[in-house]
C-alpha cells in the first residue's frame, strides 16, 4: 500500500509470515539482477537476512541466471577484526551470496577490516561504488534502536561514509566471540545516511515481533536523527517489506 506524507511515498508490503517474507525478499534481489544484469546491489547482514540469502542461492542453483556482471557490497563492515571472523560482514556475504551465486570475486566490493587510514578507506569504498555507476538497490535492515548500517541514533543525516561505534548489545556479543579485550578498539565502517539515501531504490526489511515497535517509530513517527531509519520516509523510491509480526503496530498505515 502507498502511504503519503508531505508528498513523499512509501510502499509498504506485508507478507503473511516469516517464510513468505524471506521468499519475497529473495525475489527482490533476483528481480533486480534479472532486470539489470550489471546492477550494483547493497546487502545487509544479521538475523533478518540469512534465510533470504539462502533462498536466493537455492533459486539460482535450480534456475541459473547471469551473475557475471552484477556487483555486490554490504552496507557496513566491522573494523579491526579479521575477515575470517564468522561474524564479519565479508565472511557472511561471501558464504551466503558470493559463492552460491558464483559472482566473480572482483565484483564483491568491500572495504578492508584493517587500515591505518579509515577516512581514506571510506572515500575509496564510495568511489568504487560511484565508478560502477552508483547503487541500484540497497536492502536495508533496521536495528532494535532504529540504526541503519551502523549509523546509531544521533547520527546526522548528512553524515557521509564513516567509522561508527557498534551498538553496545552487538559489541558485547562480538567481544565474547572474538575474545578481544575491552580496551581493544572495535567499530564499524558504514555507508553514511546521505550515501544510503542516494541509492536509487531502497527496501527496508524487518521481520518478527521484536521489530514491531521500532518499525512503528520509524514509519509512523517524525523523521528524526533519534531514529535513523525514519529517514527512509523521505526517499523517493522506497519499499518497506515486513512480515505480519513486524507490521503488527502500524495497522493505520496499511
Amino acid at each position: 500500500m502507498l502511504y503519503e506524507e508531505d508528498e513523499q511515498y512509501m510502499k509498504i508490503t506485508v507478507m503473511k509470515d516469516e517464510h513468505a517474507f524471506d521468499v519475497a525478499a529473495a525475489w527482490r534481489i533476483i528481480s533486480r539482477i534479472l532486470s539489470k544484469p550489471d546492477a550494483v546491489i547493497g546487502l545487509s547482514t544479521g538475523k533478518t537476512t540469512g534465510n533470504m540469502h539462502r533462498i536466493v542461492g537455492e533459486i539460482y542453483e535450480k534456475y541459473p541466471f547471469d551473475t557475471s556482471r552484477v556487483r555486490i557490497f554490504n552496507v557496513d563492515e566491522l573494523t579491526n577484526l579479521e575477515r575470517s571472523y564468522k561474524g564479519s560482514c565479508y565472511a557472511m556475504i561471501h558464504e551466503q551470496v558470493i559463492k552460491p551465486l558464483e559472482i566473480p570475486e572482483e565484483h564483491f566490493i568491500m572495504p578492508p577490516t584493517f587500515s591505518d587510514d579509515f577516512d581514506r578507506e571510506c572515500k575509496m569504498f564510495e568511489k568504487r561504488l560511484a565508478d560502477c555507476g552508483g547503487v541500484d538497490l540497497q536492502m536495508l535492515g533496521i536495528g532494535w534502536n532504529g540504526h541503519i548500517g551502523i549509523n546509531q541514533p544521533g547520527t546526522p543525516f548528512e553524515r557521509h561514509t564513516w567509522v561508527s561505534e557498534m551498538d553496545p548489545v552487538f559489541e558485547k556479543k562480538v567481544r565474547e566471540e572474538t575474545q578481544v579485550p575491552d580496551d581493544y578498539e572495535l567499530g564499524g565502517l558504514t555507508r553514511g545516511i546521505v550515501d544510503i539515501m542516494h541509492s536509487r531504490h531502497l527496501i527496508l526489511i524487518a521481520k518478527g515481533k521484536s521489530k514491531a515497535s521500532i518499525i512503528r517509530q520509524a514509519l509512523a513517527g517524525p523523521v528524526s536523527i533519534n531514529i535513523p531509519a525514519s529517514v527512509v520516509q523521505l526517499h523517493p523510491d522506497c519499499e518497506i517489506l515486513l512480515d505480519a509480526d513486524a507490521a503488527s503496530e502500524i495497522a493505520e498505515l496499511l
